[in-house]
């Protein structure tokens, strides 16, 4: 099922720059990406501690506002009970830029498939989720973005005995493939 919607939302990336009614000027990409990682604090509704660990994540904006993130998420109970959650996500994003690019506020909508990793290695599980979130990039390079801060809120289906609704924070750095150039500032 993963592998499906995967193939779906990388299908769609492609196709919607070919179904613009307007022409593309021959010196500009299709395409504005990055690609970067950081650390996570998640808020599982499952134990009372936070865990805590890494992301990595990528950024495809095929439009000057419109684009998908993909995201790895790693984190980790800190006691010994070697309980973990590991999600891979993946969906659209609208973002917006200010003070000639510096800014860029975002929101997403994620698809995605969760891990669970119970206490003492018991079991190890995988549910499908949802998440909504979203942050603020600030570029601090042309070629580098830092990530101030990212907000999901995640649902897992089917976790036992109600879901899994797990809040993760997040920040990070990413390097910026290319310039802005076709994209200008809104």
């Amino acid at each position: 099922m993963l592998r499906k919607s995967f193939i779906f939302f990388v299908s769609l990336a492609a196709a919607l720059p070919v179904a613009r009614a307007q022409s593309v000027y021959t010196a500009s990409r299709k395409f504005d990406l990055q690609a970067g990682g950081g650390y996570s604090i998640a808020k599982s509704d499952y134990a009372p501690e936070k865990y805590r660990g890494f992301n990595l994540y990528f950024d495809l904006d095929f439009r000057p506002h419109w684009g998908i993130e993909g995201v790895f998420h790693q984190v980790n109970q800190p006691s010994p009970g070697k309980m973990y959650e590991r999600t891979y996500e993946i969906g659209p994003r609208y973002t917006r830029q200010y003070k000639d690019g510096l800014f860029r506020p975002y929101v997403k909508a994620m698809y995605g498939r969760g891990v669970y990793n119970y206490p003492n290695d018991v079991a190890n599980l995988a549910y499908n989720l949802f998440a909504g979130g979203g942050g603020l990039d600030v570029r601090v390079h042309p070629r580098i973005n830092v990530r101030v801060f990212d907000y999901e809120y995640q649902r897992w289906l089917s976790f036992p005995p109600n879901g899994l609704s797990p809040q993760v924070v997040s920040f990070g750095v990413a390097y910026h493939f290319g310039s802005d150039s076709r994209f200008p500032k809104h």
